[in-house]
């Protein structure tokens, strides 16, 4: 098992720990920081990333190993500088990437995920790419690479980067003093995830914010101005899977209508958010001129709904860590069915908070392919087999019904 999936092992729980302290802490300061449906949007979001990186389900354009292998001119020891100086090789290039991911049009698909949630909690930094296909950040490590900094260092100090950047999502924490300077705080990253034109692209940094202010990009908050969280296109859906794949939709949709060919061309390296003048007026888009108007994205969903919701996305976190003890023992194939039930059963889930029918076909294909892998598994289902077999699939039948029964009655029960 993969040193990445091992840690997840003892990363989820901690951060759903966490989660439940926020929740805990804000409600006792009567802030309210937390909405069940952008919760679970957000917590969903974070399984379709793991999932999709516990299948390497990527094309690495340029590879570290390659580098390494092709252009060390050294070998740097002792291991504690090699560590020192990948952590910041490695802060560097998440700075680029992620300053990349924003700037251009194209690479706005790979983060649009991370900034859709009009909250900003600890859940929302859960919030993760499955659209981030092309994987070229090695280019940006050649000082790593020249040095000779064993590729199996950056495996384990990945996993560590990116989840020492979850802790200053939150609303909770305020300024804090010497470390504003040293750090990306709390603080910092509300600046980042804010809609306000004074916040706008700003805060890059993931660690270390030395390097927004190096390149000119940092921003501190100001007392005087309230972030507005979001993004300046509304997502308006709590499906992760929609959100991946939004504004690349909106793209290619774009490069079809425009009447220039050059405007088919350079839309995709264009500033994000720039469109052919022609597909503006055709096909206007529901944008966010003044922040301080914000209307957030809501639907009625009853108690019930919100309860059935939470259970659905236990259930999936349950199956997902038996995903991940079958993953080194089962074939690409069956490994591969096994996570297209995950998303199905997220589509689903999250589909239904939407009020969108795109829920019950979603369910249906769920159920469906279940029993298509009973069958071909003589009724077990990746080493699980009787009464808890017959449970299961029990639960399959009932979860397709009250898919169905939730969609048509969604609006008898107490709007929450």
């Amino acid at each position: 098992m993969p040193f990445y999936v091992k840690s997840l092992f003892i990363a989820i729980p901690s951060f759903i720990i966490l989660i439940i302290i926020e929740m805990v802490f804000a409600k006792k300061k009567g802030l309210d920081i937390n909405n069940h449906s952008d919760m679970i949007s957000s917590l969903s979001s974070g399984m379709t990333n793991i999932i999709k990186d516990a299948l390497k389900f990527s094309v690495v354009i340029i590879s570290y190993v390659w580098l390494v292998d092709n252009i060390a001119i050294y070998k740097l020891e002792p291991l504690w500088l090699a560590v020192i100086i990948a952590f910041i090789v490695q802060d560097f290039t998440g700075y680029w990437m992620h300053r990349l991911s924003h700037r251009v049009n194209l690479f706005w698909n790979r983060h649009i995920i991370h900034h859709s949630s009009e909250e900003f909690n600890l859940s929302c930094a859960l919030r993760q790419s499955i659209s981030s296909t092309f994987e070229f950040s090695a280019i940006l490590m050649i000082p790593a690479a020249f040095l000779g900094i064993p590729w199996n260092i950056f495996a384990i100090l990945g996993p560590i980067h990116l989840f020492m950047q979850f802790w200053y999502h939150t609303r909770l924490i305020d300024k804090m003093g010497v470390l504003e300077y040293i750090l990306v705080t709390p603080s910092h990253h509300r600046v980042h995830h804010a809609i306000n034109p004074e916040y706008l692209d700003k805060n890059y940094s993931q660690i270390f914010i030395i390097w927004d202010k190096l390149f000119n990009t940092f921003q501190p908050e100001l007392k005087e101005i309230k972030p507005v969280y979001g993004t300046l296109r509304p997502a308006a859906t709590w499906n992760p899977i929609i959100i991946n794949f939004k504004h690349l939709y909106q793209l290619i949709r774009d490069a079809w209508y425009s009447d220039k060919l050059i405007d088919k061309i350079k839309i995709w390296f264009m500033p994000t958010g720039w469109r052919p003048e022609s597909v503006k007026l055709k096909f206007p888009l529901a944008e966010v001129n003044n922040p301080y108007n914000q209307i957030k994205y809501k639907k009625n969903n009853s108690f019930f709904l919100l309860v059935w919701s939470w259970f659905q996305h236990f259930f999936a976190g349950i199956m997902l860590f038996h995903f991940f003890t079958v993953l080194g023992y089962e074939n690409i194939l069956f490994n591969n069915l096994y996570a297209s039930f995950l998303l199905l059963h997220i589509f689903s889930l999250t589909s239904l908070l939407d009020h969108s029918k795109y829920s019950i076909l979603a369910e249906l294909l769920k159920v469906i392919l279940a029993f298509f892998i009973f069958y071909f598994y003589d009724n077990t289902w990746f080493d699980i087999r009787g009464v808890f077999v017959m449970l299961f699939q029990f639960y399959l039948l009932a979860s397709l019904f009250l898919t169905i029964n939730f969609y048509f009655n969604r609006n008898k029960s107490i709007a929450t």
